[in-house]
């Protein structure tokens, strides 16, 4: 009898045990199944093969990027650390480092994109640096090694988000020097716009030594406990285990689905992606175009670097008049998202980063006339001919 293509859905909220000592067993070690909240068959068999696409040792997937970002330097971090990130940042992610962090008695820096800045807002209680391989909306790109090197340096952790870096396929910053990699499963892992999630995916080996969430309580602290399993066991156990952000069944078959064929949509859409940035860079009628894989941009050399298969498809530009432009588009859509098989547009300035205060706006690379747009698998020309109609209406 043959076997299926692909993984079921286990639609099941409790899995039996045969034995009492089998139960308690789970219990302990959380090595099986036991209750949905904390693993389920379908979701197992999605983190493997996110842990496989990043080359880490553990995943934990969760219900959604934002839950992931959480989940991710919470793992690392109690009341009385500190954050450095880069400030070219998703609105969301800024909103939770400096709103919802600081009610936990966590602390954080913004800081410009660069090695010099990082270094510079570094404290003794620093525990994690994060940045954004493909910064969203700007396009900066992450200086993984050198981001790493400091990091480590002070006995904190490297976070990156990979979400525009597509499980993978574009980078894999755990090969660079990153011991933790945080996205939205939403983004170009499903590629549809048809289902939410997140992941969280640990390195090999990370230092753990300096950080007291891990050493405190001597023979019974987190590390002398776990090892080198540690950090990616307290993922799990914030995230799923206590906080109870679970990726449903049926959402995991839906990003496993996306992930085979992500592949062939992000190279083809990385090429559109370059193909209209370069368009849009000579077009007479508009503005500022940020896209790493033009050699204007600040950030071309480290795209090069650390993004060889493609510089992702997202790109933005600027237009005197967003208001007048967006609604007389027809292939384009607008929608809030990343990732879709859709060409979807967005205006920052008062949507994704509308309550972000205007500096962070600005330094997120986020302007009254700016554009964001998401590259979906159309053909380069219907693109152009539509952008072309709309700022001539405009």
């Amino acid at each position: 009898m043959g076997q299926t293509i692909g993984f079921p859905i286990h639609a099941a909220a409790a899995f039996q045990f045969d034995t009492l000592e089998e139960a308690q067993s789970e219990f302990v070690h959380n090595t099986g199944l036991s209750y949905a909240r904390l693993q389920n068959p379908t979701v197992k068999a999605l983190e493997g093969r996110i842990s496989a696409l990043e080359g880490g040792a553990a995943t934990v997937a969760v219900a959604s990027g934002q839950a992931a970002t959480l989940t991710a330097i919470l793992s690392v971090c109690r009341a009385g650390d500190h954050v450095v990130s880069a400030s070219s940042l998703f609105g969301g992610t800024t909103g939770m480092l400096s709103n919802i962090l600081p009610l936990m008695g966590i602390t954080a820096s913004l800081v410009e994109n660069t090695p010099g800045a990082i270094r510079a807002a570094m404290q003794g209680n620093t525990r994690l640096v994060w940045a954004e391989m493909i910064s969203n909306p700007a396009g900066d790109v992450a200086d993984i090694g050198s981001f790493a090197e400091i990091a480590h340096e002070r006995g904190a952790l490297l976070a990156i988000d990979n979400t525009c870096g597509g499980v993978g396929f574009l980078c894999r910053p755990l090969e660079h020097g990153a011991d933790i990699v945080a996205q939205s499963l939403t983004k170009w892992a499903g590629g549809h716009g048809s289902v939410l999630g997140g992941s969280v995916t640990v390195g090999q080996r990370q230092d753990l030594s300096r950080n007291p969430v891990f050493t405190d309580g001597g023979e019974n602290s987190v590390l002398a406990q776990r090892g080198e399993a540690a950090l990616a066991w307290r993922q799990r156990w914030l995230g799923a285990h206590q906080l109870g952000m679970t990726l449903a069944p049926h959402s995991a078959f839906l990003v496993a689905q996306g992930i085979e064929t992500l592949a062939l949509r992000l190279e083809r859409e990385s090429a559109t992606a370059l193909g209209l940035a370069r368009w849009l860079a000579a077009h007479p009628r508009i503005g500022k175009v940020s896209y790493a894989g033009l050699p204007d941009h600040p950030h071309h050399a480290l795209a090069q670097k650390y993004l060889p298969r493609g510089q992702g498809a997202v790109l933005t530009f600027e237009v005197d008049d967003p208001a007048a432009f967006l609604p007389r588009l027809r292939v384009l859509r607008i929608a809030p998202n990343l990732g879709d098989v859709r060409t979807l547009v967005v205006h920052p300035w008062t949507t994704t980063h509308g309550r972000v205060p205007e500096a962070a706006r600005y330094a997120a690379g986020v302007t009254p006339k700016t554009i964001r747009m998401s590259v979906g698998v159309e053909a380069l020309a219907d693109l152009q001919a539509d952008i072309e109609q709309a700022v001539a209406g405009a």
